[in-house]
């Protein structure tokens, strides 16, 4: 390739010359040629669909000036003949090229190209231009993609580093102004500085997939040289001294040559831009100022990930998306030895573990290798985690880049373990040197593995990486005397796979025995060595679901197997212990004004089958007691659509007028539902309910609406949201004593190609029967009687002042206050808006309405809508409606509309749905 870079207008002009060897046994037609930078074309590309799925917003409101695509000038071959060539709308990432003539096995044939690479900003993927002029690239040039089984490899663009390119000779020539330079690990040729305006670079690299290209100008890179190779890196820690890096870096370097195998390329880059793209989630996390980790540890495991990371994608023939699992096994599983080797006793929160403040805390006891398995069960809790095996693109966001990653270290670990006898180390090398020969895949991995273990681990592949079948084992019937103990161990999930005992005195492992249960009913007996505990899988070797079922103690008199612990706030799960966390709590409501309370719930950060929240609370400006609690018990089935059923008992008693309270009861039952592919947002809910309220009688409420009275209610509701499109429906029924009601709604949300969203929502209700003599159980059109207590009103009897104008979207979902507000027979409304710049939209509803011996209604309303943070806090101003204009009328201020939300779980729901 010959490039002339152009950073004013973040182009590279570029003529290219491939010679394609056909080294298949097939004919060929045709050659696919991988154009990755094109992907960045426009907001229809299946990258941009991806960004939509995961709720980033940044490509799609981006300019067209911050987009990236591939102008193709030129094609022929070695004739100079012109091909013809294609590049679907279905996917702009890849174009094939038609050829003249067969190209049969063992000929070439040479193409030349000449085309433009518009980059893209860096702020979508890390790489592209940067705001200091200079650029980061990968995947800028078209290249030939890889061929096999028969077929070229045609993967899309979905920013999962997983490019399937063909292994390549690379000779490329690049012109850039004088005053920037070139970081690459590609080898040096030559530098021409004949021109005061530009110089150009020569590079070469022999049979390579891909490679890294930094144009800066001011260059960051260091270069540290470790034998017969270079490390490049720009890594930022200003805290450290460059002898402080070169010593980590060649420690590094030295531990993956001799535990992986050598490097096979000169050069390698290190860059903060490959960092930023994978950091190590929880270091990540912190501020700099409160990090509990030494400034060189932080230098030392941010380098090891990245090192390792490009050392495996640049040496390893692996298909990186299909196969992937080998690709994060090897690299964490590698983390995890040199830690071993390095830093054996580092915590998982470094110096707060010292702390005495936080030494009850289960999180701070954990070493840092066992907060992989943490990471992992995060996802394997909540019935999300997924087959390592799975092709890379199919995982959900948190699994790829976390979750699945750490699992598949852990099991490698875990295999390691077990096999004893280095069989795992001595393999990996063995596969990693079977790379320097040609493309593998993992089955080859698997020979090696299976070929050099004198067990059989055919569970390993079938179990821990084709299938998201979890692992649970628990004591039964244990016995013991002075001398030995006797156990069964019951598998609770049918998954037979090996697992460790260990006896325990005071503490200190006393004997670890590997057993490989085949059933329920075989009797182990082991000499007791003066245990007082027997547990399995007391290291966490094995990635299993639960362990808190993992110990029996031998002690003659036992209280509980597992003591009550309180702790401040949150903590791990700890297996030895019934944990209950505390921490205050402030609410508020125009009754009973602040309310201080102190919350006791076993809410560890891993879900568990049954959970309490108990918060018993005290109202100051009533000067009662008050508060709630909820007790909630989950199913899960792994291997349903029916993923999940919730059964729940929850209560709550405050005030819902100035002297009077309510306490409502809520038995429920909810049944989740997903689609098969994980990656897909839409989610079903089917649940049934019994509302139960009861109310003490109050002066301020005068509609003659029974005090007590108790509902059902059932509902379905069907979503399916991303970015770009939006669309649910839901159906409620209810039942009670004196009314039964029907009630529908759909909403659709759509942001366009010119960044305004439209948002539609249709809602229609009836009675089924209504013998109720007030309008408490009635629809609402601007504003719910909330009889079933589910929204938050912070005055929920107000019909005059600030609270009033709170604004919940239920039932009518009108913003100006109407008449008549309320409807005994029918409803039905439809609620638009539309955003005319950012966060500014215009706003109209329209309806009919019914009530008993009176005509129906039309109403109408429209105004601005100010959508701050999406439910979180917005306002309308409303303009004109059946009132006439609105804005124009006395006390406009008391029109406004509000949406305020004081749970910090809405606000942290908006940054979290990216990654699940």
């Amino acid at each position: 390739m010959e490039v002339a870079v152009n950073l004013e207008l973040k182009t590279l002009n570029v003529k290219q010359d491939i010679t394609y060897y056909n080294t298949s046994n097939d004919s060929l037609i045709s050659i696919v040629l991988n154009d990755w930078n094109n992907a960045f074309s426009d907001k229809n590309t299946p990258l941009a669909r991806r960004f939509s799925d995961e709720f980033y917003r940044g490509f799609h409101l981006a300019k067209t000036s911050e987009r990236g695509n591939t102008t193709i000038l030129n094609l022929t071959d070695s004739d100079n003949m012109a091909l013809e060539w294609e590049r679907t709308a279905k996917n702009p990432d890849f174009i094939v090229v038609r050829l003249n003539r067969k190209l049969y096995p063992g000929e070439k044939i040479d193409l030349h190209l000449t085309y433009i690479s518009k980059i893209p900003s860096d702020k979508f993927t890390h790489y592209g231009f940067d705001q200091n002029g200079g650029m980061n690239l990968k995947n800028w040039f078209l290249s030939p993609a890889r061929f096999e089984n028969h077929r070229f490899i045609k993967y899309n663009n979905f920013n999962l580093d997983d490019i399937a390119n063909a292994a390549t000779d690379y000779e490329i020539a690049i012109k850039i102004p004088t005053q920037y330079s070139i970081t690459t690990d590609l080898n040096s040729v030559s530098e021409d500085l004949m021109n005061p305006s530009f110089k150009t670079y020569s590079y070469s690299g022999k049979n390579r997939t891909d490679f890294n290209l930094f144009i800066e100008k001011q260059n960051s890179f260091v270069s540290y040289e470790n034998g017969s190779l270079e490390v490049l890196t720009n890594l930022k820690n200003k805290k450290i001294s460059e002898i402080q890096k070169a010593i980590i870096i060649n420690r590094v370097v030295n531990f993956a040559s001799a535990f992986i195998g050598k490097y096979p390329h000169q050069k390698i880059t290190v860059s903060q831009v490959d960092y930023d793209r994978n950091p190590f989630y929880g270091l990540n996390q912190l501020p700099s100022f409160i990090s509990p980790f030494p400034d060189d540890f932080i230098f030392e495991i941010t380098f090891l990930k990245t090192y390792l990371n490009n050392y495996l994608k640049n040496s390893l023939r692996v298909d990186a998306r299909k196969d992937n699992w080998v690709y994060d096994g090897i690299q964490i599983y590698s983390m995890m030895k040199f830690m071993e080797e390095n830093h054996l006793d580092q915590k998982m929160l470094g110096r707060l573990s010292d702390m005495k403040l936080f030494k009850s805390y289960n999180i701070t006891n954990l070493t840092f290798n066992e907060q992989y398995s943490y990471y992992y069960m995060l996802m394997a809790r909540k019935n999300l985690d997924q087959p390592l095996g799975d092709p890379k693109n199919t995982l959900i966001k948190f699994n790829e880049q976390i979750a699945s990653k750490y699992r598949a270290g852990l099991s490698l670990s875990y295999l390691d373990d077990y096999l004893n006898h280095n069989i795992v180390p001595e393999s990996v090398q063995e596969f990693y040197d079977l790379n320097k020969q040609g493309q593998t895949n993992r089955y080859n991995f698997e020979k090696i593995l299976t070929k050099n273990s004198s067990k059989n681990i055919d569970w390993f592949f079938n179990t821990i990486i084709d299938s998201r079948d979890i692992i649970d084992y628990k004591f039964s019937n244990v016995s013991r005397t002075k001398d030995s103990v006797q156990f069964q161990v019951k598998n609770k999930t049918s998954n037979f796979v090996p697992i460790p005992v260990y006896g325990i005195k005071k503490n200190e492992v006393v004997f670890k025995k590997w057993i490989e249960p085949k059933n329920n009913d075989y009797i182990y007996e082991f000499a007791r060595e003066k245990a007082d505990k027997i547990v399995l899988n007391y290291d966490n070797e094995v990635p299993e679901y639960n362990l808190r079922n993992n110990w029996k103690s031998l002690k003659s008199v036992v209280i509980t197997n597992r003591p009550i612990k309180f702790n401040f706030a949150k903590d791990l799960e700890d297996p030895y212990y019934n944990q209950i966390l505390y921490i205050p709590t402030l609410t508020y409501n125009l009754y009973d004004g602040f309310t201080p309370g102190v919350r006791f719930h076993n809410k560890t950060i891993l879900d568990k089958p049954f959970t309490f929240d108990i918060n018993p609370a005290y109202s100051i400006k009533a000067g009662t007691i008050s508060g709630s609690s909820s007790f909630i018990w989950n199913e899960y089935y792994r291997n349903s659509t029916l993923y999940n059923i919730r059964y729940s008992l929850s209560q709550n008693y405050y005030h819902y007028a100035p002297d009077a309270t309510y306490l409502r009861l809520n038995p429920m039952v909810q049944f989740r539902i997903r689609e098969e592919n994980f990656r897909d947002n839409r989610k079903q809910l089917i649940l049934f309910r019994q509302v139960i309220v009861n109310r003490e009688a109050s002066k301020y409420i005068t509609d003659n609406s029974k005090p007590n009275y108790s509902v059902f209610n059932a509902r379905y509701s069907n979503t399916k949201t991303e970015l770009i499109d939006h669309f649910s429906f839901m159906n409620d029924l209810q039942f009670a004593g004196d009314f039964g009601k029907i009630a529908g709604e759909v909403e659709y949300r759509r942001l366009f190609e010119n960044n305004h969203k439209l948002n539609i929502r249709l809602y229609a209700g009836s009675f089924l029967y209504n013998t109720t003599n007030s309008d408490y159980f009635s629809f609402g059109l601007d504003r719910p009687t909330d009889y079933m207590f589910d929204y938050n009103f912070y005055g929920r009897s107000e019909n005059t002042g600030f609270f009033s104008q709170q604004f919940v979207m239920a039932e009518g979902g009108f913003k100006s206050k109407l008449e008549p507000a309320y409807a005994n027979q029918w409803m039905t409304t439809l609620n638009a808006s539309y955003s005319i710049w950012n966060w500014i939209e215009v706003y109209g509803d329209m309806g009919f309405l019914k009530s008993k011996h009176q005509s129906e209604h039309f109403v109408y309303d429209s105004g601005i809508r100010l959508n701050l943070v999406p439910d979180y806090f917005e306002l309308y101003f409303p303009v004109y409606s059946n009132n006439g204009w609105e804005i124009s009328q006395n006390k406009y201020n008391e029109k406004i509309r509000f949406v305020i939300t004081l749970s910090p779980k809405t606000l942290v729901n908006l940054f979290t749905r990216k990654w699940f």
